[in-house]
């Protein structure tokens, strides 16, 4: 139990996957894939799923240490957990720069946003396990109201403020999380990447998610009848059909116009040009060469080595450069030429404003406005 690990086999032709958490005997532990497959009954992305076994595994590495069963796990318990996750060491391979803590084991340990992730996840398979009347007593993760919206103004906020039913809430055991800021491209360093491209496959993602603000998986899934050349815009649709199971974060469907003509252009190119003319997939953008693999539809693992590499060549390789990077570059670059909030939210298709919101701190016209005005400067100086 104390080595618990996680295996992930494919099924199917839809990128159906089954996962399953294994024992210190390699057996499947039975009521954690019962949790999985109530993820995968609710519509969960594959990958949302993978993630929600790994949480599950640091839990059963912590409950075989103490030697309880999961049906045991208290509140007070849990605040042992939180420390154990606080020592835990994170993987090796990636690179960090500053100051970092480190684990017995000599590895940096994980980050506050992880373990905040790993605690949520353990919420959500407990709140299931209460749901589907297999654990009694108090919730292990307990939530109380949250008082701080009231006098924080970048909390989230109920529509009817005090009026609402539904107060906000905030788990009693989470990590001091540090609030990043999107890390948009400069000028320079986008320029380096585009000449680093090696084919017109590459150069039309890039532009789409550049010039469109798309998400990696959004782009991996648009097929052929979501471009529409002549009214300038993609379709982006909710799909589960990849083969692969990459699908896109959003469950809702919008229109992106691209009226900066780069993005369309080399989307064409690669249609005409270089995308397979045998291959029968529907999705836009697939595999090339002579291999066996050819005319199949492009995976994201595939899409980040295609990425990392290109950014090596341009000399701009760092663990915040990737291909999500140009959607927080779009952003940004939307943001500072003018386009309102709620406009943004709608083009880039975030569910709630707050995450548009953070791209305003990176530029904030009116923050930079009154500074020039308390230095008697006008807003064309340089």
């Amino acid at each position: 139990m104390g080595r618990a690990t996680v295996r992930v086999k494919r099924s199917g032709e839809q990128g159906n996957i089954v996962v399953q958490v294994l024992d210190d005997d390699e057996a499947p532990v039975e009521v954690i894939s019962r949790f999985m497959r109530h993820l995968g009954a609710r519509g969960c992305s594959p990958n949302t799923v993978v993630s929600y076994a790994y949480d599950l595994v640091h839990l059963w590495r912590f409950l075989g240490e103490r030697e309880l069963v999961w049906t045991a796990l208290r509140p007070a318990i849990s605040l042992e957990l939180l420390e154990f996750l606080r020592a835990e060491p994170g993987r090796p391979a990636v690179q960090r720069f500053g100051l970092a803590a480190v684990a017995p084991s000599g590895r940096p340990q994980l980050s506050p946003a992880t373990v905040n992730r790993i605690l949520t996840g353990v919420a959500c398979f407990y709140d299931w396990a209460i749901a589907a009347e297999l654990f009694e007593g108090r919730h292990p993760i307990e939530r109380r109201p949250d008082p701080a919206w009231r006098r924080v103004t970048n909390r989230h906020r109920p529509f009817m403020g005090p009026a609402s039913r539904q107060q906000p809430q905030r788990r009693t055991l989470a990590v001091r999380a540090p609030r990043r800021l999107p890390r948009p491209l400069s000028d320079e360093q986008v320029a380096a990447l585009q000449g680093a491209l090696r084919c017109r496959r590459d150069q039309a993602m890039v532009w789409l998610m550049l010039q469109g603000g798309l998400r990696p998986g959004e782009v991996l899934c648009l097929q052929l009848e979501d471009l529409a050349y002549g009214r300038r815009r993609v379709v982006v649709r909710v799909r589960d059909d990849h083969p692969a199971g990459v699908r896109a974060k959003s469950r809702s469907e919008r229109i992106v116009d691209l009226f900066e003509p780069e993005a369309l252009a080399a989307v064409s190119d690669y249609v005409r040009q270089d995308r397979p003319r045998d291959a029968t997939s529907p999705f836009v953008f697939l595999v090339g060469g002579r291999g066996i693999r050819r005319g199949e539809p492009l995976t994201y693992p595939a899409l980040a080595r295609l990425f990392a590499r290109a950014a090596t060549r341009a000399g701009i390789r760092a663990p915040w450069v990737t291909p999500h990077a140009l959607r927080h570059t779009h952003a940004t670059r939307m943001w500072e030429r003018g386009m309102r909030e709620l406009t943004l939210q709608r083009r880039l298709g975030h569910a709630s404003v707050e995450s548009t919101r953070a791209y305003t701190l990176v530029s904030d016209r009116q923050v930079v406005a009154d500074y020039r005005r308390a230095l008697g400067q006008s807003e064309g100086a340089p």
